[in-house]
């Protein structure tokens, strides 16, 4: 299913979308970035990732090293898409201005990820420089943040949400009795 301007999407496909696009952009941003900043491959990179449970010995596993850091990176696209999408139902706010929200919470998410999280993880000491940081921040905040707020901003909420957006009009002939009064005011 591709997401199109017009049709809303529910809380789930917000997360599934948000945390898959999210997932994908970032996991091509560390190899690149990772490739030119310490030489690692694509392999290694999601080994680092491993590192987290297993520590130095995640170098050693090879693929299934590999695939357990594949793993792990998108539980956690997932569970970040989770929290935002949650916080949308709270916070309309994130929902209308997605782009700069979600710029925020990308940003955020790699600051708590790095100084917060990985710090009590088996993680490899990663070779953090002052490039790997800006593209640390605005690698989350573009590849990230952006994608997620923006599958969030499309969901479904309520009758309302779902008439504004299709610009339903609430008084044509063939609009259902019980929704008269929904929609936009003209």
């Amino acid at each position: 299913m591709i997401i199109s301007k017009s049709k809303p999407i529910t809380l789930g496909a917000a997360i599934f979308y948000g945390g898959l696009i999210a997932g994908i952009l970032d996991a091509a941003d560390s190899v690149v970035a990772y490739y030119f900043a310490a030489g690692f491959n694509p392999i290694q990179v999601l080994q680092f990732i491993a590192s987290g449970f297993y520590g130095a010995a995640a170098f050693q596993k090879g693929i299934s090293g590999a695939l357990v850091g594949l793993l792990a990176h998108f539980f956690i696209a997932f569970a970040v898409a989770a929290i935002y999408v949650g916080a949308t139902r709270f916070l309309p706010m994130l929902s209308r201005e997605a782009v700069m929200w979600g710029m925020i919470y990308g940003a955020a998410v790699f600051i708590v990820m790095n100084f917060v999280v990985l710090p009590h993880t088996a993680a490899v000491k990663s070779p953090l420089s002052l490039p790997l940081l800006l593209n640390g921040v605005l690698g989350h905040a573009l590849f990230v943040g952006l994608p997620i707020a923006l599958a969030a901003r499309r969901i479904t909420t309520s009758p309302a949400s779902v008439l504004r957006r299709l610009n339903y009009k609430a008084d044509r002939i063939d609009a259902p009795r019980h929704l008269a009064g929904w929609g936009p005011k003209h």
